[in-house]
């Protein structure tokens, strides 16, 4: 087969990391909503403290979500030629490699109370 003819299994790997990618990444900006919800009981230094950490953690989540939905697109828009196959397929699987790891972060930089 030619590096030019159409890929007939191009649309395999967009579509498996697409039905991983969004309920991940949905589960992760819901429990990233509820986060603010376990300093409700604290006080004083602790919850300033938080409130600090969770400002920057929640715009790497949301930044790092956003990143994640554009490679899921891109891996879609890749053009649907055997040539192309390598670069499709990556692009679908940093799409969910990118959403754990932002979520990750997220976790990372919140000081928990």
């Amino acid at each position: 087969m030619p590096d030019t003819a159409r890929d007939p299994r191009g649309w395999i790997a967009p579509l498996v990391c697409t039905f991983v990618t969004l309920p991940m990444g949905l589960t992760a900006l819901f429990v990233g909503g509820l986060t603010p919800m376990s300093c409700d009981s604290c006080d004083g230094t602790e919850s300033a403290r938080f409130d600090a950490s969770f400002a920057p953690a929640w715009t790497v989540l949301c930044v790092g979500l956003v990143l994640a939905v554009m490679v899921l697109v891109a891996s879609w828009t890749v053009p649907w030629q055997v040539r192309n196959t390598g670069r499709r397929v990556g692009l679908a699987l940093a799409a969910p490699a990118t959403t754990m790891v932002t979520f990750v972060a997220f976790m990372a930089l919140v000081d928990w109370p």
